[in-house]
């Protein structure tokens, strides 16, 4: 007699896992564990890209002569940098005003573009933008010698620049007294005004 077929695996069927058993709620709690992990893998992986993309910018501007840079120097470069899409914007614009053209062209971009030069914008002229901190000449030696691998980027020292940061002290401290004065004169004819009301006419 012919030998009976053997099932695979020993003859045992593969259990099947019943969709509300504890097992099932396991591999669903391990499967949205894994995403996450994956999906803040990605969003660093952005993050450090986009940080990457910044400084490279700045390490190609840099002044080659500079040994370290002022506050005054630092917003100047910065404003370029917050200009760096004025030329791509141009060329849209440019693509745009062309007759015949049906719709714009390359929207998306442009308006990623001017979202990007807006936020960067208000965060310049409010707490500040960060920057490499090429204030300090030793940092500036190092962010010179980076290679741009993302894996140093803890080497390199950030600082946030701000709009204010361009005008000196002096100037600053001028503008401060300028104001107190004014507010002392409101405020003493405020008072000169109030004994004034205060007195009585002579009879």
């Amino acid at each position: 007699m012919p030998k009976a077929l053997t099932a695979k695996n020993g003859g045992r069927e593969k259990k099947v896992i019943h969709p509300y058993s504890r097992k099932a709620a396991q591999i669903t709690r391990e499967a949205h564990k894994q995403e996450k992990k994956e999906k803040l893998k990605n969003e660093k992986a952005l993050r450090l890209n986009i940080i990457g993309e910044k400084l490279q910018w700045f390490q190609n501007h840099l002044d080659p002569q500079k040994v370290a840079y002022s506050k005054k120097d630092a917003c100047a470069l910065t404003e370029s940098y917050l200009d760096r899409f004025c030329s791509e914007l141009e060329q849209i614009e440019l693509h745009n005003s062309i007759k015949d053209r049906q719709g714009r062209r390359h929207f998306s971009r442009e308006t990623a573009i001017k979202q990007t030069m807006e936020r960067e914008r208000q965060q310049y002229e409010g707490y500040g933008l960060e920057i490499p901190d090429i204030v300090d000449a030793g940092n500036l030696k190092t962010f010179r010698e980076w290679d741009f691998d993302l894996k140093k980027l803890p080497n390199i020292k950030m600082r946030k620049i701000c709009a204010k940061d361009a005008i000196p002290k002096k100037c600053k401290r001028k503008n401060v007294t300028a104001v107190d004065k004014v507010l002392e004169e409101l405020e003493l004819k405020d008072e000169s005004s109030d004994s004034d009301e205060e007195m009585t006419p002579v009879t």
